[in-house]
């Protein structure tokens, strides 16, 4: 098999891949077309369909798994398939642990550097809250070393969440030897904490889209919601703690216009969204580079908000 990660411009290629998004649309001139993208273990790409109803196009729809042939073109400096010739493919033909995008970490480790963290967490309040959430819910658990961090954009694969928390949390960790004004019980707490309403907010693999829950609340509110009814079981938990808990994560995506019920008015709030932002911000250019094999210019990014390149070697 052919994966995504190792195509390149100017290949043909005849393949099995999972469609993991589907658009009809329209040409300037009126003429039908489908948007598809295409996905395995490696990652994406977008796929054109220029004559949908040709002979060789068989029916399918989005999380399927089709045969492919096509050609590898580059536009706007990001690979694209052009397919010819597109065949549903049964069960039995393809193997799914080849088309579902994985972490290239260990998650057990992961996970393991997950617990010391918690284990460092010296207020027995947040220590318990934490563990009530990472160790003695095992469905939470289980949710968390799979799920993607988002849809799309950044840590958008099996186990992103984790890697994601665990970058977050490394970097709220360095903070706290270099910053000793933050409170790093609090900070570790909450870097563990802020993106947990992502396991209700996204949908399980190979679907990895928002839920009803998550279209209407978001990740956010829903974290902050699951923390509460976990803090409303520990006793004596203090409401000032409790408080500076739930801010933290409603204000972690730093501005209102990226989706922040609050802004940071603690500075553990401020530390977590920078390292929140530094680490979206770096896997998203990441994988953008690792993407293509282009070393020119690679476009506007809109969530760096800027035309970006490699770095020179």
């Amino acid at each position: 098999m052919k994966f995504i990660e190792s195509i390149k411009e100017g290949d043909n290629i005849s393949d099995i891949y999972f469609v993991k998004q589907k658009h009809s649309a329209m040409t300037k001139n009126g003429k039908p077309y489908d948007n598809i993208i295409l996905q395995d273990k490696t990652g994406s790409i977008d796929a054109k369909i220029w004559d949908p109803n040709s002979a060789g196009i068989e029916d399918f729809d989005a999380m399927d798994y089709v045969e492919i042939n096509g050609q590898v073109v580059s536009f706007n400096s990001q690979l694209q398939v052009n397919v010819k010739r597109v065949r549903k493919c049964r069960e039995g033909e393809y193997n799914q642990a080849d088309y579902l995008p994985m972490t290239n970490k260990n998650i057990d480790e992961m996970y393991a550097a997950v617990l010391k963290y918690i284990e460092s967490v010296k207020s027995p309040y947040l220590n318990k809250l934490l563990t009530m959430v990472f160790v003695e819910n095992e469905e939470i658990a289980k949710a968390f070393k799979k799920s993607s961090a988002a849809k799309s954009v950044h840590h958008g694969f099996v186990g992103g969440l984790l890697e994601h928390t665990l970058s977050v949390t490394n970097l709220c960790n360095y903070y706290t030897t270099a910053y000793p004004i933050l409170n790093r019980d609090l900070l570790i707490s909450v870097a563990l904490l802020h993106d947990i309403g992502k396991v209700k907010e996204l949908s399980s693999f190979p679907e990895n889209d928002y839920t009803d829950e998550g279209q209407l609340l978001g990740h956010i509110v829903m974290g902050c919601e699951m923390v509460g009814e976990y803090i409303n079981k520990i006793e004596g938990f203090p409401a000032k703690l409790s408080n500076e808990v739930k801010h933290c994560i409603l204000a972690h995506h730093g501005e209102y216009e990226f989706g922040s019920p609050k802004k940071p008015a603690l500075i553990e709030a401020v530390a977590l969204n920078f390292a929140d932002n530094t680490d979206a911000k770096i896997e998203t250019l990441t994988e953008q580079f690792n993407s293509t094999a282009e070393t020119g210019w690679l476009g506007f990014n809109r969530f760096i908000d800027s035309n970006v390149r490699k770095t020179s070697v």
